[in-house]
């Protein structure tokens, strides 16, 4: 597949680039890409909730009414889940929410993702640039003049580029990151994808590996 390469200004430069078969053109595997999100979601989440059971909630460890002849059902502590204030009864405690996942299946979810994306032409080249300095109107002018500020983006560069990276961090759906950094999930939230020309090398090195 050959994609025209794009200036920031939307104008094209007369370029061609042709996406690798073996990343961008594979049949992709659903399970893979579910397996992998999977993985990225869960590792996103802290684990630090916790909730009180009746041995940690303070209160009368008293009996607080007698076993028979109450017509209501039996009660031994003001601590029971039952009764407003005291504990939950099989409530959250801190844990890890940690997914092992063999780096063949991540591979192979991320070129899945990346087909997708070729297949349904949500991919845009760019020539490399880069900013003066970190300014986040400069940055939504590109988008502006790429017809793209109204989409969710992942900008994909070859090297960091901390005034790109600055320009970008308050804009919502706007993301940039390194080729080596691309993962599943925030392949496929994107609405475009936008690669600078020397990050498809990258990606093709980081992927054949």
């Amino acid at each position: 597949m050959e994609l025209k390469v794009h200036k920031i200004s939307g104008e094209e430069t007369g370029r061609k680039v042709k996406l690798d078969e073996a990343i961008f053109g594979i049949e992709p595997n659903d399970h893979a890409i579910y397996l992998d999100t999977k993985q990225y979601m869960a590792h996103q989440r802290q684990g630090t909730h916790d909730s009180k059971e009746r041995s940690d909630v303070i209160g009368s460890t008293r009996k607080i009414k007698r076993q028979k002849g109450t017509g209501t059902a039996r009660a031994g502590s003001i601590k029971n889940p039952l009764f407003r204030g005291g504990g939950r009864a099989f409530g959250p405690h801190p844990r890890q929410y940690h997914l092992k996942l063999n780096k063949k299946v991540k591979r192979l979810a991320r070129l899945s993702a990346l087909s997708y994306k070729a297949k349904g032409k949500d991919i845009v080249v760019l020539e490399d640039f880069s900013l003066e300095a970190p300014r986040t109107k400069d940055y939504i002018r590109i988008l502006e003049q790429l017809k793209l500020n109204d989409k969710r983006t992942l900008l994909v560069l070859n090297k960091a580029d901390n005034n790109i990276r600055l320009s970008a961090r308050n804009l919502q759906n706007a993301r940039v990151v390194r080729a080596e950094s691309l993962n599943t999930y925030e392949i496929l939230h994107a609405n475009k994808i936008l690669f600078v020309e020397s990050s498809l090398k990258a990606v093709e090195e980081a992927f054949s590996k």
